[in-house]
């Protein structure tokens, strides 16, 4: 499993000699995931010289902000993660819903700079990826390769982004400021859900053995590093709404699929609560659900096929959400008319209605998944679910004059407003929602060989091992061991510098 990023020792001592004397020529250290998911334990010098450093910047100290724990400044580290605490006057439901917001995340203002950092760093400490030589390519339905341009930028790395040409402007925007060439941002067909098109793409790149791919998909890192950090940011959420003390209970976590990285948060919340870990698609391409396809708006949430890195057997349950429910509640969200329409009508307290705008499509949904699983399950006031926020609204202002004209014929007013609410909100039944079974389970899993055995090339020995609970727990050895390496990197930087 190697080649899936999962090496636990040096395997290329002359590659790792060269990004040492790289990092210490350009005074580069990394932070361990140990201190992403706990960033009260980053070194003191660090935390002394972040509020001096531009957030936004391809500042070398930014690696040490890859983590939930920034402030809303986001020059600082807080104690407790960024989160809006939904009240049930905007969802409709009793247990309390918190999303962790994405937005305060470094350079990208999304979450998948933590993913691109997972997939990243243990094939640098281990001299798998030789910044001397190789490109690193970063594929995405968005935000992921931004993550992963931007890690780059920072190590001075020829990085190429792969995404949909059909993704929202404000993301071109941002990878042509800060691609050095613009033949570096590949563009392939369709949208959201044409991944395939994807990984055709990386497959005609890797004839290069100089291209690394680092595909959010396949690369165990990225679950790991969202099992350590993104699980722990949202553990840190639910104490400081009272926890286990307060008589609550951690009932539920909801996550689009996207890659699947993010759902590994809810196997450490389970581990630790016993929470629901519930998995998230879009309507429109129901894959998990219904073994069916298509294409849709949800940006970010990826779909039509599995994931090699979801644990599908530790997933209780898969639901579809419609985009058309996305897009318009995204109007709503973003516009003066539908914003006054939440306060004056149905009650929501302005600060909440002032931060919706944390909320992109993806997060949009995560939250609808919520509301649907809080009446699914009969939940209560005592319970909570938590999800996130991958991004903020403003990376797809640019889609709110299409959306108009596609959703509403061009004009949007309260009554818009208060049948858009009506609809996804108090409409939000059970409706496209399965608790999965064994057989449920395994169906799901099987889906799966279609995409890495047959078109991929994974061994049907590495695949079939993911079926395994016990194989997913073993993976977290490589945490210690990733960090122990690590902190021998920065040994050896330092001692060059």
């Amino acid at each position: 499993m190697a080649t899936l990023g999962l090496a636990d020792a040096i395997t290329d001592a002359q590659a790792w000699e060269r990004t040492v004397d790289r990092f210490a020529r350009d005074g580069i250290l990394l932070p361990t995931f140990a201190q992403l998911a706990d960033p009260s334990t980053l070194p003191p010098a660090v935390r002394a010289a972040l509020p001096k450093v531009d957030p936004d910047a391809p500042h070398p100290l930014n690696l040490f902000r890859v983590h939930w724990f920034n402030d809303e400044t986001r020059r600082g580290i807080a104690d407790v993660p960024g989160y809006l605490l939904l009240p049930p006057e905007l969802t409709g439901v009793r247990p309390r819903i918190a999303v962790a917001l994405g937005s305060r995340f470094p350079m990208i203002g999304a979450h998948k700079v933590l993913a691109a950092f997972g997939c990243l760093v243990p094939r640098l400490v281990t001299g798998q990826f030789d910044l001397a030589v190789d490109r690193a390519i970063w594929p995405s339905t968005g935000n992921y390769c931004r993550g992963g341009l931007a890690l780059s930028r920072i190590l001075d790395c020829h990085g190429v982004a792969v995404l949909p040409a059909g993704m929202s402007r404000e993301r071109f925007e941002w990878l042509e400021h800060w691609v050095a060439d613009e033949a570096d941002i590949i563009r392939t067909p369709g949208s959201e859900s044409n991944v395939k098109e994807i990984y055709d793409e990386c497959g005609r790149l890797e004839a290069d053995p100089h291209n690394v791919i680092f595909n959010q998909f396949s690369e165990l890192g990225n679950h790991l590093v969202h099992y350590a950090a993104t699980g722990r940011a949202l553990e840190a959420i639910f104490a400081d709404l009272g926890g286990e003390v307060a008589g609550l209970r951690l009932a539920a976590f909801t996550s689009a699929t996207g890659s699947a990285g993010t759902l590994a948060a809810g196997d450490y919340l389970k581990e630790r609560y016993g929470s629901k870990t519930v998995a998230v698609e879009a309507l429109e391409c129901p894959t998990l659900l219904y073994n069916g396809f298509g294409s849709h708006n949800i940006q970010g949430i990826g779909d039509k096929h599995v994931p090699l890195i979801h644990n599908v057997m530790g997933t209780d349950a898969v639901t579809a959400v419609s985009d058309v429910l996305t897009d318009t509640l995204y109007v709503l969200f973003q516009t003066s008319i539908g914003r006054d329409y939440l306060v004056k009508r149905r009650g929501v307290p302005r600060h909440v209605v002032d931060q919706l705008h944390e909320l992109g499509f993806s997060g949009i949904c995560n939250v609808l998944a919520a509301i649907k699983t809080a009446r699914y399950y009969d939940l209560g006031e005592d319970d909570v679910i938590v999800t996130v926020a991958t991004d903020g609204g403003e990376l797809y202002e640019s889609e709110v004059v299409r959306l108009l004209d596609q959703r509403f014929d061009g004009h949007f007013d309260e009554v818009d407003a208060g049948e858009t609410f009506g609809r996804a909100i108090l409409g939000a039944t059970v409706d496209h929602y399965q608790e999965l079974t064994r057989v449920d389970r395994d169906r799901i899993f099987n889906l799966g060989y279609y995409t890495w055995v047959e078109q991929q090339g994974v061994s049907i020995e590495d695949f079939e091992a993911r079926r395994d609970p016990a194989w997913w727990r073993r993976l977290h050895r490589y945490l210690d061991t990733w960090d122990a390496l690590v902190e021998r990197f920065d040994a050896a930087v330092a001692e060059r510098m």
